[in-house]
């Protein structure tokens, strides 16, 4: 048996248990693998669905463009479904998605627009805004709008509500469900409380959004407001897709717990998962007193590892962030070895002769130089010999005449292969600001320090 296009192989997805890192938990623990969609995410059941009703109803024509701000996925989901059926499209999205998620979207022939993260949704630069815009602009264009449209949350409810209850018999007693635009968890909600009124549905949210604060106190606080690293859940407003009758309760997951428990999946279940199913399954764990013997619970993964290549799984991006402490050394542990962490500075009025003078003195082959206590460059060793071969007389010149561009600036928590990566003939140096301001350098004699003992 054959499909006769990619949007046939839509759905069914399979029901996975959990058996390492929730061992602890007492119920039997499912994740939906919602990766095996064509798009790699649970987004493709309701990009279809938003396309084939607005077809039907006449606000989707043929050879039209859709538009759409999107996160990625369902981007990708609207993208399958237009080259099937003939449509263009372009997508909005924020400048804190992942890059490969914008790279899957172009290889589908979309055009991506990449807007800022850290403004209101009513500012025109928003990426909610722009895509308005554009569907005002361009002609034949319809705008799916995921996070009003009723057909978002229909298609979890003819799909992953119904799926769920056949593959656990009926057996299922919670849900566990990542809440952004709302569809998955207020469709796949209604179904099963529809089939049992007892079924918990637990949405998942993060620090910086106002879902958990809205439902429990009615109140939309703006200032709960902030940006967030975690991906494709929590919102800075309230979608029509986000029916708050159907929500039991919402835990709130951080950033790092999200990002560290999405790379977990992969290393302890073998699942190759993203960055909100990680904050899922966090969350599971954080209600764990919740769940008892005999409970089924199920916990949607909603998309695949391969978006967050340069992120979750990226060891130098969580590093930067604080979020990764191993055995590494890191720029703290290299400046902590170091004999003589004062760094040595020289300011932009200085002459060469005073520099000459400093890296003679100081047995040194390299100085920051600063202006009103700020670094804008650095004079080396080599860059005076090449300027007094040129122009002897340049003794008596300032050392602004012969500066360079400054050593590049590192975080506490870079690791030692990024740092020796930096580090080269023409960059023999980088700096690294500590918690209180204060400028340190650390130079490829000191990494050799560091890691000899």
């Amino acid at each position: 048996m054959w499909h006769n296009n990619i949007l046939e192989t839509i759905g069914n997805t399979p029901m996975v248990k959990l058996n390492r890192i929730t061992k602890d938990i007492p119920a039997t623990v499912l994740a939906k693998i919602e990766t095996t969609n064509p798009g790699n995410s649970i987004k493709d059941r309701m990009a279809l669905k938003m396309i084939e009703d607005a077809e039907k109803d006449g606000r989707l024509k043929p050879g039209g463009t859709i538009i759409e701000g999107t996160s990625g996925n369902t981007g990708m989901g609207l993208a399958i479904a237009a080259v099937i059926k003939g449509y263009k499209c372009i997508f909005t999205s924020t400048d804190k998605q992942s890059k490969e998620k914008f790279d899957a979207l172009r290889a589908f022939g979309a055009e991506v627009i990449v807007c800022p993260t850290n403004v209101d949704p009513e500012d025109p630069r928003s990426y909610y805004s722009v895509s308005s815009r554009l569907e005002r602009e361009v002609p034949n264009s319809w705008k799916p709008n995921q996070y009003d449209n009723p057909s978002n949350s229909k298609a979890n409810y003819e799909q992953t509500g119904p799926e769920i209850w056949e593959q656990t018999e009926g057996k299922v007693t919670h849900i566990v469900v990542g809440v952004g635009t709302g569809g998955t968890i207020s469709g796949t909600a209604k179904y099963l409380k529809e089939k049992n009124p007892a079924i918990q549905v637990l949405g998942i949210d993060t620090y910086g959004s106002v879902f958990k604060k809205y439902k429990e106190t009615g109140v939309f606080d703006k200032e709960e407001i902030y940006p967030y690293i975690t991906e494709g859940i929590g919102e800075d407003f309230l979608p029509e897709n986000v029916d708050f009758t159907l929500i039991d309760h919402f835990e709130k997951v951080t950033d790092k717990d999200a990002a560290l428990m999405t790379r977990e999946i992969a290393r302890r279940e073998g699942i190759f998962a993203g960055n909100s199913s990680g904050a899922a399954l966090a969350g599971l764990l954080q209600m764990k007193d919740r769940f008892k013997e005999g409970d089924v619970v199920v916990v949607i993964f909603p998309d695949h590892g391969t978006r967050y290549l340069g992120k979750m799984y990226n060891e130098d991006w969580l590093r930067e962030r604080g979020f990764l402490a191993d055995d590494k050394l890191t720029a703290r542990d290299i400046l902590n070895k170091k004999e003589n962490p004062e760094i040595i500075t020289l300011d932009i009025e200085k002459s060469v002769l005073e520099a000459i003078n400093t890296i003679k003195t100081q047995n040194i082959s390299q100085i920051p130089v600063t202006q009103k206590g700020m670094v804008v460059g650095k004079v080396t060793e080599s860059d005076i010999l090449t300027a007094l071969l040129e122009n002897p007389g340049l003794k008596s010149q300032p050392i602004s005449t012969i500066i360079t561009a400054p050593f590049p600036f590192v975080d506490l928590n870079t690791s030692i292969d990024k740092i020796s990566s930096m580090i080269n003939k023409d960059n023999i140096a980088v700096l690294v600001e500590d918690e209180h301001g204060k400028i340190e350098i650390i130079t490829q004699f000191d990494i050799i320090t560091a890691m000899a003992g």
